[in-house]
């Protein structure tokens, strides 16, 4: 009677699965490589991807119709119809057209009265300046992180490299899986044509479950290569698994896993290699093995489909992962609080994006920029927020459907940021890219303290100046969260300036100088914008007088997109902003840039990562990167009770 296998252990599948990657630790070794971006589709990036161009490229007409000069149209009212005047006052212009100076405002077709003369318009309404106009690098800025590593590549993300500028990307080479089928009663899916032939014979089983991990594999982001049926025989068993561990990544053997006399597969892995589980308290997949032969890992499977699906998802999905840089999880649909109001229109059932993180035991959706242009949004969100026709919206604090794209797992150990922008939360994001997360929305300092205050983030990245104190940030925090318990976690010292461009044509030297030149400005509650506002007054001069005071950008990079491109000729930034588009910049003074986080959140491991991220020698290095003056960090990730 042939001897039969006894089970070495019946652990619980949490200590195996830990059990078998530490016997893999050192051993899983992920291969890249450097591929087109038109064949990257579902491939994981190897590291972050930094746009090398912006997009547009130029400032481009939103709309038909024409372009003007802003000033020229101011007056206009039905009252007083104005006529303007092809090549005088206006020039056609179709959707995606380049807006040259000195026409800097769009005016759409279906807003025009046409005249008796084709080169005659009438206008009932002034035109704003830059109106219908997509400034450059209003989706996409140089310099900016399109994607962060372990990303992997959906169709919106190559059209957005494509966009950015990048025709060739790095990612992680696509592990091959032996996939071993094995048991004398299985045949080959091969049917005859005639149907009046039995398909099978009596005992004959059709062989499938190779074929189920092989779609699994390619499916997870693998390349499966399937051996034939190897029948019960222990040498030549042997033979297969030895040949694929030499030549593969990752070995799946289906079947020969039990306590059969024919079961020769734990056998031959003790003898060619190491078993290290063979038994977990599962049901079904009880029988599984878990071994190493030539350094590569090999699983050996229940034959029942049930117990050899469970065991794959289990046990070499993990392993999978590490190899590819990808996790796998179904779509998902769950109720998260919106963030901020959502308006919509009756006539439509609307898909609004949204980033989504789990803050103080709510599920907080935060709305993305919804424009038609903003293909960013689309790489950023986390899902849909889905609102049905006939509805004019979702109000801030009621709770929606959320149709998920990013695991629910990543989005529970995402930290939420909402506040000041900085080049710094792209590097921390990609170094944050797992075990947790970081998603940021940039929308200000103040309204990331509110946003802080009313539970729909876990940390505000501030920069706000007291101007009787002096100090930076804990006065503010202490004047608009008077009841909540915070703490200050301190970041980095940074230098804010004018961004001007290249070898400053118009000899811009001080804040003075703004008032001759065009300029464009941060958002109301902006650190930027306050700072610039605390700058004038010691000055003495009225924001009235600055061309371009009311004209604003979300970000530091939008800034100087909009000075390199010839949008503006200056504009307050940071330094880190001006070097990265290689423009000029003028050091008006030094800040101190910071994270305001409820007290409570400092206990959560995501908050202890984030720490842990900050304090990190590579940070510091990437901080190097940016050059000599662009960042101190003598305190970094110190915590200060507010």
């Amino acid at each position: 009677m042939a001897e039969r296998n006894l089970y070495l252990s019946n652990i619980p599948v949490e200590e195996a699965i830990k059990k078998y990657l530490n016997a893999l630790d050192g051993k899983l070794m992920p291969a890249f490589e450097e591929i087109p971006s038109e064949d990257s589709l579902d491939r994981v990036t190897a590291c972050a991807v930094y746009a090398r161009c912006c997009s547009p490229l130029f400032n481009a007409a939103a709309m038909d119709g024409i372009a003007v000069k802003a000033a020229a149209t101011y007056g206009a009212r039905e009252s007083n119809p104005l006529t303007l005047k092809a090549g005088q006052d206006f020039i056609p212009i179709d959707t995606g057209d380049p807006v040259y100076p000195p026409y800097d405002a769009v005016i759409m077709a279906e807003d025009l009265i046409q005249s008796g003369d084709e080169k005659m318009v009438k206008i009932l309404e002034s035109a704003a300046a830059w109106q219908h106009i997509r400034p450059i690098g209003e989706d996409i800025v140089t310099g900016e992180m399109i994607i962060p590593g372990r990303h992997r590549i959906r169709p919106i993300d190559m059209g957005v490299l494509f966009s950015g500028g990048i025709n060739r990307v790095k990612v992680y080479s696509k592990p091959v899986v032996a996939v071993i089928p094995t048991g004398s009663e299985l045949i080959e899916a091969a049917f005859p044509s005639a149907p009046s032939d039995a398909l099978l014979k009596e005992g004959e089983i059709i062989e499938s479950n190779s074929r189920m991990f092989a779609a699994l594999v390619n499916y997870n982001g693998g390349t499966a290569e399937r051996f034939g049926i190897i029948p019960d025989n222990y040498e030549l068993l042997k033979e297969a698994v030895y040949k694929a561990a030499g030549k593969s990544d990752m070995v799946i053997v289906n079947a020969g896993s039990s306590a059969g006399a024919e079961d020769f597969t734990v056998h031959v892995l003790r003898e060619i290699g190491e078993v290290v589980v063979h038994g977990v308290a599962m049901k079904p997949g009880k029988p599984v093995i878990l071994a190493i032969v030539n350094n590569k890992p090999v699983i050996g499977t229940p034959g029942y489909p049930v117990s050899a699906y469970l065991s794959y998802v289990t046990f070499a999905a993990p392993v999978l992962s590490a190899l590819t840089g990808r996790a796998d999880s179904p779509p998902q649909t769950v109720q998260a609080v919106i963030s901020r109001r959502i308006v919509s229109s009756l006539k439509h059932r609307e898909y609004v994006r949204v980033k989504a993180g789990r803050v103080g035991g709510r599920l907080v959706a935060s709305p993305l920029a919804r424009g038609a242009g903003a293909a960013m949004s689309l790489v950023r969100a986390d899902g849909f927020c889905v609102i049905d026709q006939h509805s004019e919206g979702i109000e801030a604090g009621e709770s929606a459907s959320v149709e998920l794209y990013r695991s629910m797992d990543e989005i529970e150990h995402t930290l939420v940021a909402a506040g000041s922008h900085d080049l710094i939360l792209d590097v921390i994001a990609d170094m944050m890219s797992g075990p947790a997360f970081l998603a940021s929305s940039h929308v200000g300092s103040a309204a990331g303290l509110t946003a802080l205050k009313r539970g729909e983030c876990h940390i505000a990245p501030v920069h706000l100046l007291d101007e009787e104190s002096g100090v930076y940030n804990a006065g503010w925090i202490k004047k608009m969260l008077p009841q909540k318990d915070v703490s200050l976690i301190k970041g980095v010292g940074r230098v804010q300036g004018l961004i001007i461009q290249k070898n400053n044509p118009l000899g811009i030297k001080s804040i003075a100088d703004i008032c001759r030149c065009r300029y464009i400005n941060r958002q109301r509650g902006a650190g930027t914008r306050l700072f610039l506002d605390f700058l004038l007054k010691k000055e003495g001069m009225d924001s009235g007088s600055i061309n371009g005071y009311t004209r604003e950008a979300a970000t530091h990079m939008a800034v100087a997109a909009s000075v390199q491109g010839g949008g503006a000729d200056a504009g307050m930034g940071i330094a880190s902003a001006a070097k990265a588009l290689d423009l000029d910049f003028i050091p008006l003074g030094e800040e101190e840039y910071d994270f305001a986080v409820l007290s409570e959140f400092l206990e959560l491991k995501e908050m202890r990562f984030f720490l842990q991220v900050l304090k990190s020698p590579e940070f510091i290095k990437k901080l190097e990167e940016f050059g000599p003056n662009a960042y101190t960090w003598a305190n970094i990730a110190q915590i200060i009770k507010v």
